[in-house]
């Protein structure tokens, strides 16, 4: 995918996402490609320099009940989160989902 996004399609390609940025925090975005909220919120997140792990509910929608079960979260789309160490740090979804504020989130959890 283009502008810094790594496509996630399933539990397996997630676990390996989350290693890999385990360290610094990883950015989660589920986003619906069939609503006016979300693409605005897929604008915002192509702002950030930091890579993003792309889930596109429509294609992977087990994976997104597994993220709802894995953190205890309800089912959003646009949803961010930022997960460090296997723990849920930050979230936001709809029209709290900004580049700047995604951004901040990212560089406490990185400290």
């Amino acid at each position: 995918m283009d502008n810094g996004f790594i496509e996630i399609t399933n539990t397996e390609s997630l676990d390996q996402f989350l290693q890999r940025f385990n360290a610094t925090g990883a950015v989660l975005f589920k986003h619906s490609n069939a609503c006016g909220v979300s693409s605005r919120a897929y604008s915002e997140m192509a702002q950030l320099e930091n890579p993003i792990g792309l889930i596109v509910v429509q294609q992977s929608r087990p994976l997104s009940a597994e993220i709802e079960r894995r953190w205890s979260l309800p089912h959003q789309t646009p949803q961010v989160l930022i997960v460090r160490d296997g723990e849920l740090v930050w979230n936001a979804s709809h029209f709290e989902i900004k580049a700047a504020t995604v951004a901040e989130n990212l560089r406490q959890v990185e400290q």
